[in-house]
Order: structure tokens, then sequence, then C-alpha cells
């Protein structure tokens, strides 16, 4: 894993983990989101949430924001995901896109664990939070970072 947000990633496949978070919202009226910085202290499902709050996720309709988030110099990643979800779905829910993101990640496919991870993660929350017509794109699918 490169220790710094600006190689984490090539603007080329920072546009093929966008395009992957529209896919898979297409499938759901959840919303997805990454958000990518160098370094945390601490316990990273605590930052995870700090950052989940800093970005508003939380403001969705029927909350059900998830946000995967990277830390590259600690060479670790959560996935959040908002209470409308946690209400609905197993403790174990995220396993399995956990397990596709690490799998990636481990030979060096951090682009390819994103999209792979985030794929899942729409269809996973199909089966919970359907499309409809009247879903709205609630938050950016734009990458953050700090």
């Amino acid at each position: 894993m490169s220790d710094r947000v600006e190689e984490f990633l090539s603007a080329i496949e920072e546009q093929e983990v966008v395009e992957a978070i529209r896919l898979a919202e297409k499938n759901t009226s959840g919303e997805i989101r990454v958000h990518i910085e160098n370094t945390f202290k601490g316990d990273i499902e605590s930052r995870a949430l700090e950052v989940f709050s800093v970005l508003k996720m939380h403001n969705t309709k029927l909350q059900n924001g998830v946000l995967i988030y990277v830390a590259v110099q600690n060479k670790a990643f959560a996935i959040y995901g908002d209470k409308g979800i946690h209400e609905l779905v197993a403790a174990n829910f995220w396993n399995d896109t956990k397990t596709i993101i690490e799998n990636q990640f481990k030979s060096g496919n951090f682009k390819q664990g994103l999209v792979e991870g985030i794929l899942h993660a729409g269809e996973q929350l199909k089966k919970y939070f359907p499309f409809s017509d009247l879903d709205q794109n609630e938050l950016t699918n734009e990458i953050s970072k700090s």
C-alpha cells in the first residue's frame, strides 16, 4: 500500500471507483462513499464513524449510507453503515465485502479491491434497500480525502 493519499489511486483509478459507486447505486437506494486519508490514531471503527459524521452521511432519508474508510499509512480500512442498515441486517453483514476488499489490498490491487467491494456492497444493500424510481442520489459519489 502506498504511504500517501495522493499515490494510493491514480486519477483514472479514482474515476473507476466513482463509476463503481454509480453502478452499485443503480441497484439500491443505499448511498456509498469512499474516504481516504493518510493515517488515524486510536480505533479505526471510531475514526470511520467520525468521518461518516463529518461527511454528513447520516442525513440520508432511509439512514442507509455506507462509508468505506481507508487509512493509507496504517494499512487499514473499515466499512461503516448507518443506523437504518444495522436495524435490518445481521452483525456479520459486511464480512464478505471486507474479505473481498482485503484480498485485493493484500495483493496491492487497491482500485480493484474498492471497485469489487463497492459492487458487492451494492448487491447486498439491494436486498434491504432496493432501488425505486423515486430515489435520488443523496450523497456525492466522489471520493473524499483528508
